[in-house]
């Protein structure tokens, strides 16, 4: 199977649709996307439309579509994403709602090598940062493969029982792995909607577990277009100074 990867996408609708492009030219079987769908970014409904629509996708829930939606409060958010939460909260149709509040929490096991979750398999808030997270992350799972997003930084870690190894992408894009063995791998694909690696494009990968492999990648968006529309929405300036290339 050829899975098109995606995470974090925030309400970045701009990101989104260069990484579907980009995505649909590698030609993937089905589309797997690892929740916080919302947040931040200025255009939650069209991003949900999008995704609601995308054929052949499995898509899970990230703490930003649970705080949305009206699953949880936002007490532990920071003061700038507590503004932008919030305000995405308002401008979610019922629809969108019902839709955000239904997707299911991870892990979900995708096939027998794959399993997908937002932060870690035992918590979807929790951060895989280190190898040793990553580790303890592979001992929860119950698939050779775990996917994961969460932290918005693109990395793959092999995990064995003496620990974990981040074995890339160091900053190289595309940057591909070799995933043969009998190896845990713990892998990031990005963020689609807002990278916090030092590189601003949209993040995306290719599994391919006929080949054994994964393969990062990023796309280029209009994100001069982005940082407008929030700044229209009155969104925190912290946030859309996180939105593109310096400047």
């Amino acid at each position: 199977m050829r899975y098109l990867v995606l995470s974090d996408l925030h309400a970045n609708l701009e990101a989104t649709d260069a990484v579907l492009a980009a995505g649909a030219a590698l030609q993937p079987d089905h589309t797997l996307i690892l929740g916080d769908l919302v947040g931040y970014g200025p255009d939650p409904n069209a991003v949900l439309e999008r995704l609601r629509t995308h054929p052949a996708s499995t898509v899970i829930r990230g703490n930003h579509d649970r705080v949305a939606s009206g699953l949880s409060s936002d007490a532990d958010f920071n003061p700038h994403a507590q503004t932008a939460i919030r305000w995405t909260a308002a401008q979610l149709t019922p629809a969108s709602r019902r839709w955000l509040a239904a997707l299911p929490i991870g892990p979900v096991a995708v096939d027998a090598d794959v399993e997908i979750c937002h932060g870690a398999p035992f918590d979807e808030d929790f951060y895989v940062l280190s190898p040793a997270d990553a580790a303890r992350a592979a001992r929860a799972a119950s698939r050779r493969i775990c996917l994961f997003g969460h932290t918005h930084v693109a990395s793959i870690f092999g995990c064995t029982r003496e620990g974990a190894t981040a074995v890339g992408p160091w900053g190289r894009m595309p940057f591909a792995a070799d995933l043969a063995g009998t190896n845990h791998w713990l892998i990031n694909p990005g963020a689609v909607g807002q990278p916090r690696d030092g590189d601003w494009r949209a993040a995306y990968a290719l599994l391919d577990t006929a080949a054994g492999t994964c393969t990062l990648h990023r796309a280029e968006y209009d994100a001069a277009l982005t940082r407008r529309k929030m700044g229209a929405a009155g969104l925190p300036s912290a946030l859309i100074s996180r939105i593109g290339p310096a400047r």
